[in-house]
């Protein structure tokens, strides 16, 4: 469900501007970036769960500040938005941050990024933290803070998320349960980048082989789906345990390697496509409350998040959240 907020505040005021100023065909709309990514998220949600799965698992990645209405640690938790996930995502809690992989988060970040996550937590919202270490004594002290917080970890040795961390031999907190819902997770691998492999098939008996509760991977191999069989051979683990299975899609940008993206719109880009973000090539800011936008991840049979339901992936991974704070910045830069 597409939603329009009502208008509060015009730019053109800020900047000195009245009305009349205006040309006749130009509306001044006010976007309140932040509540327009907590609607995503909550259509997203409500979008998903009614195709008969209500145990689909809706996370969200970074943003956390979402969390709270007014995006600030001593504000009221918004409740609409946090009942619409089932668990939290952030990267860099205790190692990692700015990617400065093997390096201790600075704790006021950490206690910052703790005081955010612990608000979802006492909603009884599960927290995945994903920490960037390679040393073995890091990678231990990362699992064990995430664990002494009351947060599932898993400490990859590099940003690009491309492997199987060789340490530890086994996931922390191994098990041989069934993994049926996301508050029994002690562990996950997160895994968006399937370059180990050269095939699909590759992969999956690479994953197959581990004993994570929770694998989230991306939608797609190279472009490719996965088939039924192999959705099916992902979601048992090596030990014989039944695990869950969360697809990666990232909802706050557009990447022109995705079955979406048209070969004209470099040229000829839609309305709601701005420019490449710097320092990642083929990705690219999007107008997020756009309904051109929106129409691409949900709503309709054609759409993102229909074909990972349709899949019989268990959730979502969804990245892109935090992209709000770079429009939140350009209107900062217009109002000086």
């Amino acid at each position: 469900m597409h939603r329009t907020l009502p208008f509060l505040l015009s730019p053109f005021l800020l900047l000195g501007c009245s009305f009349d100023d205006l040309p006749d065909f130009v509306i001044p709309v006010y976007v309140d970036y932040d509540q327009e990514m907590r609607y995503l998220v909550e259509d997203i949600s409500d979008y998903a769960k009614g195709i008969n799965r209500d145990d689909f698992i809706i996370v969200p990645q970074n943003g956390i500040e979402l969390i709270n209405t007014n995006t600030k640690t001593n504000g009221p938790v918004d409740n609409a938005y946090v009942n619409s996930t089932d668990g939290i995502a952030q990267e860099a809690v205790f190692f990692g941050q700015n990617g400065d992989v093997d390096q201790p988060t600075s704790s006021t970040e950490s206690a910052r990024l703790q005081d955010y996550l612990n608000l979802a937590k006492d909603k009884g919202r599960e927290i995945l933290v994903t920490d960037f270490a390679y040393t073995e004594r890091n990678i231990d002290e990362s699992n064990q803070e995430n664990e002494e917080a009351g947060y599932v970890s898993f400490v990859a040795d590099d940003t690009d998320l491309d492997d199987i961390p060789p340490y530890p031999e086994e996931p922390f907190n191994v098990n041989s349960n069934n993994i049926d819902e996301l508050e029994n997770v002690k562990n996950f691998l997160n895994i968006t980048n399937p370059r180990i492999s050269s095939t699909r098939q590759e992969f999956v008996d690479k994953l197959s082989e581990t004993d994570y509760d929770l694998l989230i991977i991306d939608f797609f191999f190279n472009g490719e789906e996965y088939t039924e069989e192999q959705i099916e051979q992902l979601k048992v683990k090596n030990n014989g345990g039944r695990r869950l299975l969360i697809a990666y899609i990232n909802i706050g940008e557009a990447q022109d390697s995705r079955y979406y993206w048209d070969p004209s719109w470099p040229t000829n880009p839609p309305s709601w496509l701005l420019e490449e973000v710097p320092g990642e090539s083929g990705n690219y800011y999007v107008e997020y409350w756009k309904e051109g936008w929106q129409n691409i991840i949900y709503g309709n049979n054609d759409s993102y998040i229909y074909k990972i339901v349709d899949a019989g992936f268990d959730g979502a991974y969804m990245d892109g959240i935090d992209v709000y704070d770079y429009f939140d910045s350009l209107d900062t830069e217009e109002g000086n």
